[in-house]
């Protein structure tokens, strides 16, 4: 059972790592899917919108289909989708396809997303111990280098087709084969239980919805700091074209340095004691930011947002698996909808306020709402009679058989 485990872990790790290969080559590369379809400023803010309210529906479908099959299955099928999706992109030549393989691409993606977690959480309840965190670094990772190959894809002026054809052909054929050791858990599976139907209905919205906030709150600023570092740090701190590019980077390589190590202060301190820190570290962040009178104390403050938000929201999927054991893929597909919901309001939110009044002042918003996250931390305590004693438990043997096994 240990070996299982064990290749379930890297399996699902490396399924986490090409998904964020995978999304950063989509989101770095909007200005060249722009140009290559001709898509106008008016028109641009609507495709982007509608992948994230697709990747919803996607996830609210995952909570539907997940009663029937396994998550396995779903993220099995749900990320080669994905990927060609995102080579779609790259290829077509007409406003229409890109309309088309957009929305897959965020349907798949919704799926994608909450199967991922399902299957996270399920392995770190049979682990016992906190490691969540680290399947979150892996799409870090993942982030990094799609980043770092999509600014190659640039500096060498490549068709997007040809950034996109090498990623696809060593990635699809990897996680397919990587499925193969997928592990379902037994016991976070409505479906997988007597009355699993009526386990799903008692996903009770009053206790999941501080997690929904928190979810919320984390990705509004995440989003913020993906679609204004550059221009703030440019526009506002008076820094150069290229030191602008800076702040993203720092920020994923600082999201995952807090990750790899953050399930250790998870084994150590417990979860909501590591939420809390996290939620002090972010809203310092964001208080340097905006207070910042140049350039490189702006980037010690994006700096200090990378250590603190990158806990919140795998810790977020976590406890949402230990409020509902016996409905956890139900509550994690609800749950993750609220990603998205995050990713909408962020960056529109930040830039009315910013033309309305002062991007100092705009930086202002998220930390407020980052500081909420303390009064709901309270949430990511361990239930002990839930999930054993304490923020750790015994291992124990509740899992499925692995995809390949049915």
């Amino acid at each position: 059972m240990t070996d299982v485990l064990r290749r379930g872990r890297a399996s699902l790790a490396f399924s986490f790592f090409a998904q964020g290969v995978a999304f950063a080559l989509l989101v770095t590369r909007i200005p060249a899917v722009q140009d290559r379809y001709g898509i106008s400023d008016a028109l641009l803010p609507v495709f982007l919108a509608a992948v994230p309210i697709l990747a919803g529906v996607g996830s609210v479908t995952t909570e539907q289909l997940v009663k029937r099959v396994r998550p396995s299955r779903v993220l099995r099928w749900s990320q080669p989708v994905v990927l060609l999706a995102l080579l779609g992109v790259g290829a077509g030549d007409r406003l229409a396809e890109v309309a088309v393989c957009l929305g897959v691409f965020g349907l798949a993606v919704g799926a994608l997303d909450a199967s991922m977690n399902m299957l996270g959480v399920s392995l770190q309840r049979a682990y016992g111990r906190s490691i969540m965190l680290s399947f979150h670094a892996a799409y870090s990772m993942g982030g990094i280098v799609g980043a770092t190959l999509a600014w190659a894809g640039a500096h060498w002026h490549l068709a997007l087709w040809v950034s996109y054809l090498p990623v696809v052909v060593v990635l699809l054929p990897a996680v397919l084969v990587g499925s193969r050791w997928y592990v379902d858990g037994g016991a976070g599976r409505a479906g997988a239980e007597p009355g699993g139907k009526a386990a799903a209905d008692g996903v009770v919205f009053k206790l999941l919805l501080p997690l929904c906030l928190v979810m919320t709150f984390a990705y509004i600023g995440d989003s913020t700091v993906s679609n204004w570092s550059a221009k703030y740090l440019q526009d506002v701190l008076g820094s150069s074209e290229q030191m602008a590019t800076v702040p993203y980077n720092v920020y994923m390589v600082t999201t995952l340095l807090g990750r790899a190590i953050g399930d250790f202060g998870v084994r150590r301190f417990g979860a909501a004691a590591v939420v809390r820190a996290g939620a002090l570290v972010a809203a310092a962040g964001f208080a340097v930011v905006a207070a910042a009178p140049g350039a490189w104390v702006g980037m010690l403050g994006f700096t200090l947002l990378g250590l603190g938000l990158c806990v919140l929201v795998p810790q977020t999927f976590a406890a949402a698996g230990r409020l509902f054991p016996g409905a956890s893929d139900a509550a994690i597909a609800r749950l993750n909808v609220f990603n998205y919901v995050g990713f909408l309001i962020g960056s529109p939110l930040v830039g009315a306020l910013g033309d309305a009044w002062s991007y100092r002042g705009a930086m202002l918003v998220p930390m407020v709402l980052v500081l909420v996250t303390l009064a709901y931390a309270r949430s990511f305590a361990a239930q002990p009679d839930r999930y054993g004693g304490g923020h750790e438990r015994p291992r124990t043997a509740d899992v499925g058989r692995g995809s390949n096994g049915l």
